[in-house]
């Protein structure tokens, strides 16, 4: 979800309107989503390297952060979407995680969506973390090297019960993945679009999804050719 500096800058605001903004816009894109019956969503909402930016600024996001869960909750329960939330989440301030766990508690049922927020996450981390779950299996003898396939590797993922992304959405004309589910996407379908994620709109999410119905999908094969039939 990227631009909502730019945002704020191109209308000579504080970074922290920008990010409101985007709050907004997140909004906006789950009832989509949901009215569309798009099955799992997983937000890029903080990354790992964003914790090095300056520290009012990450204080700013996280009391934002923590607004907005706290404003979410009817929301989540009335559209009956499941909150989940993936990162290295011990490093985020105790508010966070304390409403973090208490909606993730609360809306475990709900199968309408699924809504994952990426928080204090890195696709790198994510992977070192997991070779470190296979490492102590090995260690403890209830894991061969050899079995360490794929599947395994999957398995040690933070939310494994996740299916794959189908679509990657890119805002503000960025053309790189930024560390974000680098095992995950293998796969995924790419679209940027200019768009500032705050003003990224329902429409905006129609058109991704409609460019990404355009596409093939090979999965690395090669597409069958079309059957001939001769007429006599």
């Amino acid at each position: 979800m990227d631009g909502n500096g730019r945002w704020a800058k191109q209308r000579g605001l504080p970074r922290l309107l920008g990010h409101r903004a985007g709050a907004e816009a997140v909004r906006r894109v789950v009832e989509a989503c949901c009215a569309l019956g798009v099955p799992a969503l997983t937000l890029y909402a903080f990354s790992w390297e964003n914790r090095d930016r300056p520290a009012e600024e990450v204080q700013e996001l996280m009391g934002l952060l923590e607004e907005f869960l706290a404003g979410e909750a009817e929301r989540l329960h009335a559209n009956q979407i499941r909150l989940q939330a993936m990162g290295r989440l011990h490093t985020l301030p105790d508010g966070v995680r304390a409403r973090l766990a208490q909606l993730r508690g609360a809306t475990a049922p709900y199968r309408r969506m699924t809504l994952t927020l990426a928080l204090s996450y890195g696709g790198r981390q994510e992977l070192v973390d997991a070779m470190q779950t296979l490492a102590r299996q090995v260690r403890r003898g209830t894991l061969a090297p050899e079995q360490i396939d794929e599947a395994a590797i999957g398995r040690a993922l933070y939310l494994p019960e996740l299916p794959e992304p189908d679509l990657l959405i890119r805002t503000s004309g960025e053309q790189r993945l930024s560390n974000f589910l680098l095992w995950q996407i293998s796969y995924a379908e790419l679209y940027v679009t200019p768009t500032l994620w705050p003003d990224f709109t329902a429409e905006d999410l129609q058109e991704a999804i409609a460019a990404y119905h355009q596409r093939e999908r090979r999965f690395g094969k090669v597409t069958a050719s079309p059957t001939t039939v001769e007429s006599r």
